[in-house]
Formats: structure tokens, C-alpha cells, sequence
């Protein structure tokens, strides 16, 4: 049974407080029940809930006001808010000025109520999850999508961007960011195309990607083959015969920089070795450190787990 949220309810009367409160523990949630809004921000503070049902049935402007306020900040505007109004209320809300997550008609529908619950908490949390720049899911899915693979025939696959920062330093950071989404739509793309998987995006020029075992090679020569090919646009055909760009050292002395590459440490899943999320990270900076001893892009898999495979160089 999964955990219980902590709920902050208010409701307009003390019987449909009480009846809410009985419903809500009995799906294994905690509840707190405050009388008015007019404690509701110091009270959150002091003990932030999961989750905030309010009755704005009301239409009392102060009450919208509290919400604005909760929205505004930036701790609680990744909690939901779910609204208890009347359904005449519903077609003249503004819901712009207002921002709730979610709403319930009065009288209360218990079955819809647990329902839109747990749609708003994964709506928030898919949404605030998701890294801003690529929009592929972020750590927590990632921790999670490599927790369900572990044990399982399933490669857990890192991906890393060779000479990333220099590239940013002289290019600029809007070349980077360019960079970084032509990569995430490249991995998603030969992910799905192979079959499907999971894509994730750690942050800075760090990917995960989760496909069978068996098809961990082929999605890296795909996704190597299609980065090389696009990142040769990025360069003037000097740098592309040369190899390399001009750069400055942390001591502002020129220096060849090479291009752009990729190092991807494939890990698997089924490894009896491999029985945490931390391991796996630990043993794909293993691997993708090897990998970036290569002159060109390069995957390398696990040896560990398979001796026979060597690193994959790909041109």
C-alpha cells in the first residue's frame, strides 16, 4: 500500500469537515483539520503538508488572496490545491487569477475526490520533475526507472558530452543549451524507435536511457552516430579537417579543443552485484571515464558483467 499524504483541510462546515476527515484517513491519509484560513499560511510553514483542500465556495476574496500567496512561494507552489466550490462558481471562476491544481463540485463525490487527488500529486510531481531546458523526466524518475531495472535484463545506460564545458565557454551558453536538446530529442528518439524505454536527463550534459539488454549497443551506435552527424554543423570546416577549435585554459593559455563527443557507460540491471540506485551511478562514472580515454565517441559496457565486450569506439 503506498503512503498516506499529509492533508491540510478546510471546509465549510464543521459536518462536512468531520465526514471528509473519516473518508480521507480511511484511504491511509493524515489529516488536519483548521477551522479558518486565517492561520493556514503559519500553520503550513511551521509543518508543510503534501496536499491543501480548501472550500472557496465562499467566493471570499481573502481566500483567494491566501492562495495566490501559497502559489507564489516557491516551496509551496509545487503542492497541490484542490478547491471545493459550487458548480454554478465553476462558470464564471477565473482561473488564471487564481491558481488552483484541481477542484471538487459540493455536495462531495468521495470516489472522484480520491481520484483527483492522486491526479494532482503525479501531475505536480511529473511537472516539477521534468528538467526545464529538455523537458525529460528528472532525478526522482530517473532514481525510480532505475530501481524497477535493477534485477531485471535491463541496461541502465549513462551518457556524457566530451569537452562540454570549453564548448560553453567559448560558444556561448545558448549554444550549449542547443546542444543539450538536440541530444535529449536524439537519445528519446532512438530510444522509442527501438522499441521503446525510458529517457531521463540527470542535468548539465548527464543522460540516462533504460532498454533491454539486448538492444543497449544498437541504441548506442544509433544515438552516436546521429550526435556526430548533427554536431558537425556546429563547427566551420576547419575546425571538422583540423579535429579541434581554439580554446583558453584555466590559465588563459590557448589550447586544442576537440570537438564534440559522447561517453556512454552501459551498466546492467541484472548484475548480482548491482543492488542499489548509488551503485549503478558509481560503476556508469566507471565506465564512461574509460570511455572518454577514446579519441572518438565511445561506449563501453559493463565488463564485469560481460568480459568478452569491449569498448565500442564509434567514428
Amino acid at each position: 500500500m503506498k503512503p498516506g499524504l499529509r492533508i491540510y483541510l478546510i471546509a465549510g462546515t464543521q459536518s462536512l469537515a468531520s465526514q471528509m476527515e473519516i473518508r480521507l484517513q480511511s484511504k491511509g491519509h493524515q489529516v488536519f483539520v483548521l477551522e479558518g484560513f486565517c492561520n493556514l499560511i503559519g500553520f503550513a510553514y511551521n509543518d508543510p503538508p503534501d496536499l491543501f483542500i480548501l472550500d472557496i465556495s465562499t467566493g471570499d476574496e481573502s481566500i483567494f488572496s491566501i492562495i495566490r500567496e501559497l502559489k507564489a512561494d516557491s516551496y509551496f507552489s509545487v503542492v497541490p490545491i484542490i478547491g471545493l466550490m459550487s458548480e454554478s462558481m465553476a462558470r464564471s471562476f477565473d482561473w488564471a487569477e487564481t491558481p488552483l491544481d484541481d477542484f471538487i463540485f459540493l455536495p462531495v463525490s468521495y470516489p472522484e475526490l480520491f481520484t483527483r487527488i492522486d491526479l494532482s500529486v503525479q501531475r505536480i510531481r511529473r511537472v516539477f520533475d521534468n528538467n526545464a531546458l529538455t523537458r525529460l523526466p528528472g532525478n526522482t524518475s530517473i532514481q525510480h526507472a532505475v530501481e524497477r531495472a535493477l534485477g531485471e535484463p535491463m541496461a541502465i545506460c549513462h551518457v556524457d558530452i566530451n569537452n562540454f564545458k570549453p564548448y560553453n565557454d567559448v560558444y556561448g551558453f545558448s549554444h550549449g543549451d542547443e546542444v543539450l536538446r538536440m541530444l535529449a530529442r536524439i537519445i528519446f528518439n532512438s530510444v522509442k524507435e527501438s522499441g521503446g524505454g525510458f529517457t531521463g536527463h540527470i542535468g548539465g550534459d548527464d543522460f540516462v536511457f533504460i532498454v533491454p539488454i539486448e538492444r543497449a549497443e544498437q541504441v548506442s551506435q544509433e544515438i552516436i552516430r546521429n550526435f556526430t552527424a548533427i554536431i558537425a554543423d556546429l563547427f566551420g570546416e576547419q575546425e571538422k579537417t583540423c579535429g579541434y577549435y581554439i580554446g583558453y585554459n584555466r590559465r588563459g593559455q590557448k589550447e586544442q579543443i576537440p570537438l564534440l563527443g559522447l561517453a556512454i557507460g552501459i551498466v546492467h540491471g541484472n548484475n548480482p552485484n548491482i543492488r542499489h540506485y548509488g551503485k549503478v551511478a558509481e560503476v556508469a562514472a566507471e565506465l564512461k571515464a574509460f570511455a572518454k580515454k577514446s579519441v572518438s565517441s565511445c561506449y563501453v559496457v559493463d565488463k564485469r558483467t560481460n568480459p568478452e565486450r569491449p569498448a565500442k569506439d564509434e567514428e
